[in-house]
C-alpha cells in the first residue's frame, strides 16, 4: 500500500533550516531574560550599596552634632564598617555667613582593596554626598529670646465701624527666668 503524497508531506518533520531558526530566536529570547534579571541584580545591589552609605553620612553628621565642641572648620577622612562593608566618608565642615553656623558636607564611598584611603578620593567616587548643617547654642535652654506682639485684633460690631482692641500689655517674666 502505496501513501499519498498529501498525507506523506503532512507527517514530515521539521527541517534542520526550521529547527535552527527556532534554536536562535529561543537563544536571543534567553539571552534578553539573563541580561534583563542580570540588571535588576545590579541595580539592587548598588541601591543597598547607596543607602548604606547614606546611613553612614547621616551617622557622621550625626557625630559632629552631638559633639561636646563644635566641628572644626576644614576637611577630614575616615573609615567605618557597617552592614559587613567597610566605608571611607570625608567631611568638609565650611563656616556660613551666620556666625554660629557651619555646613557640614560628608562623602561616602566604599573602600577597595586596591584604592588606598587617601588616593583617588574625590566627590566623583562618592556613592553619597549629603549636607548638613551645626548650629551653636545661643542661649540656655528655656530663655526666651525674643517675645512677639500680635498686630491689634479687629472684632466688627454690626452697625459700628471697625475698631481695633488693644492688645493686653506684655506680662513680665516669673521670678527666676532670665529674658532677653
Amino acid at each position: 500500500m502505496k501513501r499519498s503524497s498529501a498525507t506523506a508531506s503532512l507527517t514530515r518533520g521539521f527541517t534542520l533550516i526550521e529547527v535552527m531558526a527556532a534554536l536562535i530566536i529561543v537563544s536571543l529570547g534567553m539571552f534578553a531574560v539573563i541580561q534583563a534579571v542580570s540588571q535588576t541584580a545590579n541595580n539592587t545591589s548598588y541601591l543597598r550599596d547607596k543607602s548604606v552609605a547614606h546611613w553612614v553620612a547621616m551617622n557622621h553628621i550625626t557625630e559632629l552634632r552631638l559633639a561636646p565642641n563644635p566641628p572644626a572648620v576644614g576637611e577630614t577622612t575616615g573609615e567605618v564598617e557597617m552592614a559587613g562593608s567597610r566605608w571611607r566618608w570625608s567631611a568638609r565642615v565650611v563656616q556660613t555667613d551666620v556666625k554660629s553656623m557651619r555646613r557640614i558636607d560628608v562623602g561616602v564611598a566604599p573602600v577597595t582593596e586596591e584604592k588606598d584611603l587617601n588616593d583617588n578620593f574625590d566627590e566623583q567616587n562618592f556613592y553619597e554626598t549629603i549636607t548638613g548643617f551645626y548650629s551653636e547654642k545661643i542661649a540656655q535652654p528655656g530663655t526666651v529670646l525674643a517675645q512677639f506682639h500680635m498686630p491689634p485684633v479687629v472684632t466688627p460690631t454690626p452697625g459700628q465701624p471697625n475698631q481695633p482692641t488693644p492688645n493686653p500689655p506684655p506680662k513680665a517674666p516669673p521670678p527666676g527666668d532670665s529674658a532677653l
